[in-house]
């Protein structure tokens, strides 16, 4: 069961011409449109006339007028008045392919942007997970990529993180984007502090609960550029602006240091005149100071050790002097 497609295609009827036209236009493969014709037509064939499993079926078409007939090896079995069942079919599968295809070009524009922010309109809802409109695509965005705190509103204009492409259940295209992934945050920094962009401040590390806090470990590449203030801005202006966009989530900035005592200190701020013993062979920091002190590294449900642990990549026990015993161990 085999088109002639280079027949069809060269043709000289107004059914050739329109599908060459339009498949120039939208970028389709004319085999990929006349192809889907084919299946959709002999499907129609096989739903209402009778079958023969056996047989080879072909649709062909008709040179001089563009009709479009059902040949049975070789022999035209085509039924009467099936011919406006095969046109109607026909523009289906056109119109289909051309949306295909329309579809396939916006989602390989919007994978352009892949690790970049994109304005998108929250357009429906599945279940837990969104859809966000984002120009003519409909990204997804799944509960897991959501930020647990946020609520999410039809028609609400918001800014995504693009992470990728991914295929659903029935194997089309989908492009993921999220709120909750650590680099949305690196990107918001991105796009608030020109001194980033320049290459002269880089985020060295990042730690994040999403919709609760975030620490961000920051150097700078440049002699005379505080990396901290740069990134905090005039009187706090420039991480609020990402604060505002998280809705609240806290931030900190932190100064990263090769020295891990002194990086692991300033992770666990506000904590202040802490004791820092390290295990440099298991990567493990034991963390000694004044009850209030170590109340305040280790933050409310274990939170503010967690992300330092993360943030400086070693486990952290913090102790308690007087017993010498475990308080927090991340």
């Amino acid at each position: 069961m085999k088109t002639n497609l280079k027949k069809i295609l060269n043709a000289r009827n107004e059914f050739s011409a329109a599908i060459n036209q339009i498949c120039v236009e939208r970028d389709i493969q004319p085999e990929v449109v006349l192809e889907g014709i084919e299946e959709a037509i002999l499907a129609a064939y096989k739903k209402d006339y009778e079958y023969d499993e056996e047989a080879d079926y072909q649709v062909d078409i008709v040179s001089t007028t563009g009709e479009l007939r059902i040949i049975k090896d070789g022999k035209d079995v085509t039924p009467s008045g099936f011919g406006r069942i095969a046109a109607q079919t026909a523009k289906q599968v056109i119109l289909q392919k051309v949306r295909e295809a329309e579809r396939n070009i916006a989602i390989d524009k919007l994978l352009e942007k892949t690790g970049q922010i994109v304005s998108g309109t929250i357009f429906r809802r599945e279940g837990p997970n969104l859809y966000i409109l984002v120009g003519k695509v409909e990204a997804f965005f799944p509960k897991a990529e959501q930020i647990p705190s946020e609520t999410y509103e039809p028609n609400q204009r918001m800014r995504f993180y693009v992470k990728g492409e991914v295929e659903d259940a029935r194997g089309s295209r989908n492009v993921v984007v999220s709120r909750s992934d650590s680099d949305f945050v690196v990107q918001l920094f991105f796009q608030e502090v020109p001194e980033m962009r320049a290459g002269n401040v880089e985020i060295k590390s990042i730690a994040r609960e999403p919709g609760h806090r975030t620490k961000i470990a920051v150097i700078s590449t440049r002699p005379g550029i505080d990396p901290v203030g740069t990134c905090v801005g005039q009187k706090g202006v420039r991480v609020q602006t990402v604060i505002n966009e998280l809705n609240g989530e806290k931030i900190d900035v932190i100064q990263y240091s090769d020295n891990i005592e002194v990086f692991l200190a300033a992770a666990l701020s506000p904590a202040e005149n802490l004791k820092i013993k390290l295990d440099e062979d298991k990567k493990i920091a034991y963390v000694y100071g004044d009850s209030d002190q170590l109340a305040l590294a280790i933050g409310k449900d274990g939170q503010n050790v967690r992300l330092a642990s993360k943030l400086v990549g070693w486990q952290v026990e913090v102790m308690s002097e007087a017993k010498d015993k475990t308080a927090a161990t991340v």
